[in-house]
């Protein structure tokens, strides 16, 4: 099995993610520990070369780290029907004990692996390299994590037996299992939806608000972050239930396939990139106040908001769609 298209195309991908990651990290290290850009000396002029060459490699290693993510659960999906009692991605990453820890993992690294994008950006805006120990401060925290992640990953995928009986969506998002999914599977649909709105609304707000007046950043990018974690147990709690038309069926996989038109992909591409987003407004906050920063971080924040505010309405759009368009309810 570990001769799957995907799976070699992941496993190679992540090693030379590893490769680039420990690369950018020993220069990251040296330039944390010698930065000094008031020093005219052969280390400095060598380090401000370097630092051009590592955030090129590391924009596109992070970008491709962020859509391994989704090339993670396509295929965890597509091997479904590989092992015995799985329906969808649900199964196959319980076929051992790695998958679900990866898939965290995954996501953890995505929205971090998103921020640090964001703030290299910014670096690059100034002409006097204003956040190059803070990305590079961030790189140190990622780096392990990313490495962690592969290493767990080629373990999944090296442990995955055919012979293997799993268990099915159905059984591991149960109301009745005691287990986290189960929990959040568990929460009651109108506490729950009203949690959800509520949250979106006034994260809309708050955003407004700093869109237009600059106050508030910090806020707005909490409420964007706490709505992203809300959101996420509204999609198992009760967002899936309209998509299904079941009243116990709460995979948050199945409604990436064929039968429910992928639209899995569209909500968690937009609650992603929301959070993202709305993360990088508050990761940009104490650095406000940079002279070469004064007048491109309020702008960019703007934008990142303006993104944030988009992303999660037309995510919110998705499921009002969904609950008015199907005769299901919830009661």
């Amino acid at each position: 099995m570990i001769q799957h298209p995907a799976i070699l195309a992941l496993s190679i991908a992540a090693l030379l993610t590893c490769c680039m990651l420990l690369y950018a990290a020993w220069y990251g290290t040296r330039i944390l520990r010698s930065w000094d850009l008031h020093s005219g000396s052969e280390l400095q002029l060598e380090l401000e070369r370097r630092t051009y060459l590592i955030s090129v490699i590391l924009s596109y290693t992070l970008l491709f780290q962020i859509l391994s993510l989704f090339l993670y659960i396509f295929t965890a999906d597509n091997l479904h029907n590989q092992f015995t009692g799985a329906m969808c991605a649900a199964g196959s990453l319980a076929v051992n004990g790695y998958g679900y820890p990866v898939l965290i993992l995954k996501i953890v690294n995505c929205l971090l692996a998103g921020v640090w994008l964001i703030i290299n950006h910014v670096d690059s805006r100034g002409f006097d390299y204003p956040l190059i120990r803070t990305k590079y401060g961030l790189l140190t925290i990622l780096a392990p994590l990313i490495l962690l992640e592969a290493g767990l990953q080629f373990a999944y995928f090296f442990n995955l037996k055919a012979d293997v009986i799993t268990s099915c969506c159905g059984s591991l998002f149960s109301t009745d299992k005691r287990s986290i999914a189960g929990e959040i599977a568990g929460l009651p649909s109108g506490p729950t939806q009203l949690a959800f709105f509520g949250l979106m609304a006034l994260t809309f707000l708050i955003g407004v608000v700093f869109y237009g007046k600059g106050k508030g950043g910090g806020i707005f990018s909490f409420f964007s972050s706490l709505t992203f974690v809300v959101a996420a147990a509204a999609l198992v709690s009760f967002i899936c239930l309209y998509f299904y038309e079941l009243p116990t069926h709460h995979c948050p996989f199945c409604i990436l396939q064929k039968e429910y038109g992928y639209i899995g992909y569209a909500l968690y591409v937009t609650l992603l990139g929301g959070a993202i987003c709305g993360m990088g407004v508050g990761a940009l906050m104490p650095f406000k106040s940079q002279p070469s920063l004064s007048l491109i971080i309020p702008a960019i924040q703007r934008r990142l908001t303006l993104l944030t505010l988009a992303l999660y309405l037309l995510f919110t759009l998705i499921v009002v769609w969904r609950m008015f368009s199907t005769p299901f309810t919830l009661g």
